[in-house]
């Protein structure tokens, strides 16, 4: 029997008032369906490929080391100023797409060795002070149970109805501030692009609370931070893996440590601090982009299947910083969700054979300018919400309140 979704149906978002027949259709997708229909090409990885491009955007970071290092040149403080502003946009723009070149690494997408896919996205993760054996356990969590109210670990919502029941002043907070004073939404923005992902890695922020391994949650407290290998985020099996991820990044420390001896503390601050906040707001941004918009719902246990979870994600586009520095990664994250274990360099082959199997429930936003859709999207996506209408007794997705 067939579980494909016509081909004819277009390709749109789907409502924030979905039907009861969306809601109902979407169950009738299935994962081996969407599988057959990707030419089994794409789910080959080149490890010459993933290496190449390893070493291009180390050139790339090279070279703009070698000509920071030349901005003492300039006649003006004004020039220098502008060069090095320009220097850590472009270089933190190389940095995010080998941040997202250590990711493939922890999907197994970047090559067939799982020795070369650590070595490689450890080494390049250390370099950016990310723990990538500790990052790579959680984010297996974020994508096994993607779209789960309880159980995903990264920008899960409040819930309208448990806040009203237990927080009703930051719900008031919430909804009016952000539909009316912008300025307090544009300082939140800040606060949430400088310090979100290292408040993540420090603290678990944003997790749901059945997010934890081993049945733990996370409101029974204990160290939840991703450089504990003994905390509540990792089991027994996994510690040594957030010690060698600690390792890394002391490793990486003491590198900036002995070059800032050379060098001078203030030049390599400017080197590497400047691009490192890029790096990080990029991620961020990316991160709570797929995963956020009016139209992605949420599910709880009643209504989650793998399948819907990775369904709600939507592909957005950034141009040419998304499909050069950041390796295509905004454009292709549905599929990305769906098989991760697809190369980037395959993505869009593999997008287009899915597309029409997904139909309406394939979402993008390519058309929105992303800077405005990040500033847009956090002023509007604040709590989600069971909708009124549905059947008696049918279970629903959890909606944006607005």
């Amino acid at each position: 029997m067939s579980t494909q979704v016509p081909g004819s149906v277009p390709t749109k978002e789907i409502s924030v008032m979905a039907t009861e027949e969306e809601i109902d259709d979407i169950d009738q997708i299935r994962l081996g369906a969407l599988k057959q229909a990707i030419p089994s090409s794409c789910f080959q990885s080149s490890k010459t490929k993933s290496l190449l491009y390893v070493v291009r955007d180390i050139i790339y970071a090279g070279l703009l080391v070698y000509l920071a290092l030349h901005i003492s040149m300039l006649p003006t403080t004004s020039l220098r100023v502008l060069a090095w502003l320009l220097y850590s946009f472009v270089q933190g723009c190389v940095g995010t797409g080998i941040w997202i070149l250590a990711h493939e690494c922890g999907h197994g997408s970047f090559s067939s060795s799982k020795v070369l896919n650590d070595f490689v996205g450890w080494t390049l993760h250390s370099i950016l002070l990310v723990p990538y054996f500790s990052w790579k356990y959680t984010h297996a969590r974020h994508h096994r149970y993607t779209g789960h109210i309880e159980k995903d670990v990264v920008f899960v919502p409040e819930i309208e109805g448990k806040l009203k029941e237990g927080n009703e002043a930051l719900l008031r907070t919430l909804m009016h501030h952000a539909e009316e004073t912008p300025i307090w939404t544009l300082l939140r923005l800040v606060r949430h692009q400088l310090f979100g992902w290292q408040i993540y890695l420090l603290l678990n922020a944003t997790a749901g609370e059945k997010s934890l391994p081993e049945g733990k949650l996370r409101s029974q407290g204990g160290v939840q931070s991703h450089f504990a290998m003994f905390g509540q985020l990792f089991s027994s099996t996994q510690r040594w893996g957030v010690l060698l991820s600690d390792v890394g990044i002391l490793l990486t420390l003491s590198t900036l440590y002995l070059v800032a001896g050379q060098l001078g503390w203030g030049l390599t601050l400017l080197l590497y601090v400047g691009p490192y906040l890029w790096v990080h707001h990029w991620l961020v941004a990316i991160t709570y982009l797929h995963h956020t918009h009016p139209t992605v719902p949420y599910y709880t246990d009643a209504t989650w299947t793998y399948t819907k979870g990775a369904i709600s994600t939507i592909d957005r586009s950034c141009g040419f910083l998304g499909q050069h520095f950041f390796h295509d990664i905004i454009d292709h994250h549905v599929l990305h969700h769906l098989f991760p274990r697809i190369p980037f360099y395959h993505a869009e082959e593999a997008t287009r054979a899915i597309r029409p199997l997904l139909g309406s429930h394939y979402k993008e936003a390519k058309n929105e300018s992303f800077i405005k859709s990040l500033f847009v999207t956090f002023r509007n996506c604040n709590v989600v919400t069971e909708r009124a209408e549905g059947k008696p007794g049918h279970p629903q997705p959890l909606y944006w309140a607005r």
